[in-house]
Formats: structure tokens, sequence, C-alpha cells
């Protein structure tokens, strides 16, 4: 027991980052209890939590107040669409770190951000794998896409190689979410960090639990045409051409099967 403590008081000392985790929400108040009790939950001691709330009319605000002491910072207003929202939330957090887990996400264990913490300090970026679930919570295996050994701003020409939940990013390097896409900002977001980012760490851990059928899902060509103008804009006309190329048959081959697309 008190080599427990003693273990325990020696890994605060050493890894003592704060992580602001940002959740966007906007009427799920039948989802975002679980994320909030995913992060109220964490064995690591140095995080805050902030919600953006778009304004909800369905009870959201009402499950929000309920841990509205151990919640840093609530902001709820209109706002432009989601990744508006997430630059508000970005403009309110103060840690040294940032992570966005939004309504119906949950973090993977208890143990999460201690785990990712203990295994190297001061990285600029730190990744992981990511489960899939459903609405009622139940896990339906691993994310399609696998993370890549080593992350880099390359790594995303074939799509979203580590998903948006699992990405967890210095403060500092993080720019605002850029607006003139609804859809796919996030892809352009992650890009520009890991291009300011010299010590990117896979951390071969399960990091979060995504709820099946994003945005992105569900408006998929509208998704490949934004991210088509990221990619043109990062790695040239020609290469994106043909790395769609590919991303276009592995999607008409995946709706041909029923597979996942997330």
């Amino acid at each position: 027991m008190q080599r427990d403590i003693f273990s325990f008081l020696i890994f605060t000392m050493k890894f003592n980052s704060k992580i602001s985790v940002i959740t966007v929400v906007f009427n799920s108040a039948s989802l975002l209890e679980r994320t909030i009790n995913s992060v109220l939950s964490q064995t690591y001691p140095y995080i805050e939590y902030i919600i953006v709330d778009g304004a909800s009319t369905d009870g959201t605000l009402t499950i929000i107040e309920k841990y509205n002491s151990r919640i840093h910072k609530i902001i709820s207003e209109k706002d432009k669409g989601i990744y508006d929202a997430m630059n508000k939330g970005l403009h309110n957090a103060t840690g040294d770190y940032v992570l966005f887990l939004n309504a119906g996400d949950e973090l993977y264990s208890t143990s999460t951000f201690q785990d990712v913490f203990s295994l190297s300090a001061n990285a600029d970026v730190y990744y992981g794998n990511t489960k899939i679930m459903d609405e009622q919570g139940n896990e339906l295996g691993d994310r399609r896409h696998t993370p890549p050994k080593q992350l880099t701003w390359k790594s995303f020409r074939y799509g979203m190689s580590v998903s948006h939940q699992s990405f967890i990013a210095k403060r500092l390097l993080c720019g605002n979410y850029n607006l003139q896409y609804s859809i796919a900002a996030d892809i352009d977001w992650v890009i520009r960090i890991l291009k300011r980012s010299d010590t990117i760490v896979n951390t071969q851990l399960y990091i979060s639990k995504f709820l099946e059928g994003g945005t992105s899902s569900k408006s998929a060509l509208k998704a490949l045409k934004e991210r088509f103008e990221i990619m043109v804009n990062y790695y040239g006309l020609f290469p994106t051409l043909v790395y769609h190329l590919f991303i276009l048959i592995r999607f008409v081959i995946q709706k041909m099967m029923g597979q996942k697309m997330t």
C-alpha cells in the first residue's frame, strides 16, 4: 500500500502537465452523460474540463448542470457549426495539452491519461488507437483506419489515419479550425499541428471510444470533396488525384460490401 502511494506521488511530481478536455454538444442529452463520466472518472489529476453547448433545447443543459461543480468552463450559446464551437473551446482552454471528446465519445479507460503521460514527458503530440461503439455503448471493434507506426503530416494522404478523439496535442501548437470546411476541418487542423511538431509519440494504447456515425460518415461525398481540397493544399494536385482515385475505389468497395465507413 505504501509503495503504491509512493509510486503515485512520484508520478504526479514528474508528469503534471494539465490537459484541457473539450466536449462540444448540441441536443445530445441521451449521449452526453457517459462522455462526462469518462472524463470525471480519470485517475490523472491534472484535467481541465470544458463543455461547449450550442444552445440545446432537449435537456442537455440539465445534465451539464448536474456536474456543474466539476466542470471548469461551460459555454452555452448558438454557434456557426461544430468547428466554430471547437474554436470557442480552444479559446477558453488553459491546459498544456488539448483533447476533443464530443458527446457520445468516451475515454477508453479510467487510467487513459495517466497511461499516456507516463510513457513520455513533454511530447508535442500523443496518439493512439480507437474503438468504435454504438449508441448503447457496445464496442463494435477497432476503427477501420489503423494508426501508422510513426505519424507525420504526410500520413493523411489516404484519409484520417488517426481518430480526432485519440489525438492529444500541445495547446500552443493548436491554431483555430478553418471554418471554410464544415466536415473535414479536423484533418486540416491535425496536419497543421503535425507540421509544427518535433516529438510525436505513438502510445500504442487505446485512447478513446468513438461513437459510430459521425458527421463525415453521414455526408461522405461532401467530406471527400473537402478532403480533396485540403490535400491539394498540402500535397499538390497530381499526387492528390492519385490518392483520391485509391480512396474512391476503396469507398465504392466498402459501400458494396456494407462495411463501416468510420
